[in-house]
């Protein structure tokens, strides 16, 4: 944490770094909550929480700029818990662990939450440092925004007395998003059946990992690997040829992350020992080809294992994999409004096999209702050819962008006239709440900036140091420019 407290600016650094010292996955909030909620009475600024846990904080305009449109600054609690297999961590009472490495702040083998911690500690700087001017001023922090924009679902209208609403989650510093895609939730349900493992098998384990993954949305273009995907592919080729009897399949953790690693747990005839042994040898070497320029550590490797007595029935291991290997992941279709930004995606991010079905949940994304509507349909449609079902739950709609916004022409004014050069408007493949925001208040305007974080979602995130100090800079010279109401 001594590391962070020499970074400028301050007091942004020191609150991130008390942000990193209180473990707040998603669905575990509350202890950073109370912590900020109590920290704002400290301050004397009145706060508030709503039924859903949302905090409001409200600070009073520097004197003479009380004519101003109110401005509320806005971001989420929950940090996405990911960790390398090797790190001991546990997200619920384990606090992050930042590190300085050049210019970069990084976390020791997880996720920093830098989204959106970041953005979060910005907001409570601004409340802390009287040197920052602006007119009345709020913080709206929202609940559980990565698995499922509770928080935003939630808000109630009448709250906000906002005019204009700054999102801080974006993750690239010199961009300006002015929209963002909307999602649903598609889980698949496969009935399977199980039999005794057959005399003279042997159990082993299955792992395929070393891969980046990723924020599902932002990165999805990228071409990372998807482990799910990646285990199902090698499983599709070799299940027939070597008789494997399927135990067990279990990859990624998280629907809005693309899937590090996969694990399935397999009988087959112990004279085909050798010949599996070739064949991840082989498939090993073909990914390191197809993938190595991105996902350098790709590896599928074998490991011992005992004390299963069933697996899947031969026709519920083809179905399975046929399912898993059939559906389609990543880039759906490209925008024909927005160049170089991607319309429709999905990304299949937690498989689990039960004792008597197969799961695999999808988060699909889309700049439109009918992308959306699309995948879930071709889901629901391969669902059937293999005698499985889809339901799609926890849909949440995009924000379209409006090109008339006032707030982000300022923000591009303002950007220019501080850095000499001018940003890009851009409309981002993720989830930010600004599109959950307009049913409550259809009036607020918005939009959302932030610094450079690369690797979200994943064990690689990080922020990029002076990234932040520009987005600063930004955000304290546009709340002084806000015009009058």
């Amino acid at each position: 944490m001594s590391e962070l407290s020499q970074l400028s600016p301050q007091p942004l650094w020191d609150i991130f770094a008390k942000i990193c010292a209180i473990p707040h996955p998603s669905y575990h909030e509350a202890a950073l909550a109370e912590h900020i909620v109590s920290w704002a009475r400290e301050q004397r600024l009145w706060c508030e929480r709503d039924e859903v846990g949302n905090i409001l904080i409200r600070k009073p305009a520097t004197p003479g700029m009380e004519n101003r449109q109110p401005v509320a600054l806005q971001a989420h609690l929950d940090m996405v818990p990911q960790k390398n297999s090797d790190t001991v961590h546990d997200f619920t009472t384990d606090p992050i662990q930042p590190w300085v490495d050049g210019e970069w702040v990084k976390a020791r083998g997880t996720t920093l939450g830098a989204d959106n911690g970041i953005g979060m500690a910005s907001a409570l700087a601004v409340l802390a440092d009287n040197s920052v001017k602006h007119g009345p001023l709020e913080v709206l922090l929202t609940m559980t925004e990565e698995s499922g924009m509770e928080g935003a679902v939630g808000l109630q209208a009448n709250w906000l007395h906002a005019d204009i609403l700054i999102n801080t989650d974006s993750e690239e510093e010199g961009e300006i998003y002015m929209g963002c895609a909307g999602g649903v939730d598609s889980i698949t349900t496969l009935p399977i059946k199980r039999e005794a493992i057959p005399a003279g098998f042997v159990t082993l384990t299955l792992t395929l990992k070393g891969l980046k993954g990723g924020h599902s949305g932002a990165e999805i273009h990228l071409g990372l690997g998807n482990a799910n995907k990646l285990l199902a592919r090698f499983l599709a080729t070799q299940a027939k040829a070597l008789d494997l009897r399927l135990i067990d399949f279990t990859g990624g953790t998280l629907r809005n992350a693309i899937p590090r690693e996969a694990f399935t747990t397999l009988a087959l005839p112990a004279d085909n020992i050798k010949a599996l042994n070739a064949a991840v040898a082989d498939y090993t070497t073909t990914l390191q080809n197809e993938l190595g320029t991105k996902e350098k550590n790709v590896t599928l490797v074998t490991g011992s294992v005992s004390g299963s007595t069933q697996a899947l029935t031969i026709d519920s291991r083809d179905h399975f994999i046929a399912l898993l290997n059939s559906m389609p992941n990543g880039v759906i279709r490209n925008s024909d409004v927005m160049t170089g930004v991607v319309e429709t995606s999905l990304n299949i991010g937690i498989v689990t096999l039960t004792e008597h079905q197969a799961e695999i949940i999808c988060l699909i994304r889309s700049l439109i209702d009918s992308g959306k509507d699309y995948v879930v349909d071709m889901l629901t449609s391969l669902s059937e050819l293999a005698g499985a079902e889809t339901v799609a739950k926890g849909g949440y709609p995009g924000w379209q962008p409006d090109a008339h916004s006032p707030v982000m022409a300022l923000v591009r004014k303002t950007y220019q006239d501080l850095f000499g050069k001018t940003p890009d408007i851009q409309v981002i493949h993720a989830g930010l709440e600004c599109g959950l925001f307009r049913k409550p208040y259809p009036n607020l305007d918005m939009v959302s900036i932030g610094p450079t974080i690369t690797g979200p979602h994943s064990p690689d995130e990080q922020v990029h140091i002076s990234s932040v100090g520009v987005y600063w800079q930004l955000l304290t010279a546009l709340l002084q420019v806000i015009p009058v109401k």
